[in-house]
């Protein structure tokens, strides 16, 4: 506490402000390496939209970096691994990758296609009239709907 007349300090004193910067990062940079992180962040513009395409980084550690790819591609960058490693090193202008360990995943799958909205079916005469005597329009619209699923397959 204060006493009459002094002034509050800081235990320690003040501190700048890059002195708290490491102990806030230590814990996020132990999940992910920064090197990790600026390669799953630019692995495209790294390796190439064609190789972006069918990999996908999932870890670096201990200068292995561990990239998800479909079964064949894994054969095709065994033999570019020495190229690759230069081009992601480069990139970080430091050695981060040293080898390289694959993990075969399915491709991902296409975005399902949307079925066209069906044509609308024609209800029989009889069902009609017995639909248009109904006085609520929220019960007649729900019979009509059901109506048409009904008479879609005959």
């Amino acid at each position: 506490m204060a006493r009459d007349g002094e002034e509050k300090r800081f235990l320690g004193g003040p501190r700048p402000l890059g002195a708290l910067v490491p102990a806030l990062t230590r814990p996020a940079f132990k999940r992910k390496s920064p090197a990790g992180a600026q390669i799953m962040a630019d692995w495209p513009e790294l390796v190439g939209p064609a190789l972006a395409a069918v990999t996908q980084p999932l870890r670096l550690a201990s200068g292995t970096l561990t990239l998800a790819c479909a079964g064949p591609v894994a054969m095709e960058l065994q033999h570019l691994a020495p190229q690759l490693a230069g081009r992601i090193n480069a990139a970080l202008g430091r050695v981060a990758v040293e080898r390289f360990r694959f993990v075969q995943q399915a491709p991902a799958a296409a975005a399902p296609r949307k079925k066209a909205a069906p044509k609308p079916v024609a209800l029989p005469e009889r069902v009609e009239s017995a639909i248009e005597s109904v006085a609520s329009p929220e019960l007649r619209e729900a019979l009509e709907r059901l109506g048409r699923g009904v008479y879609r397959t005959r």
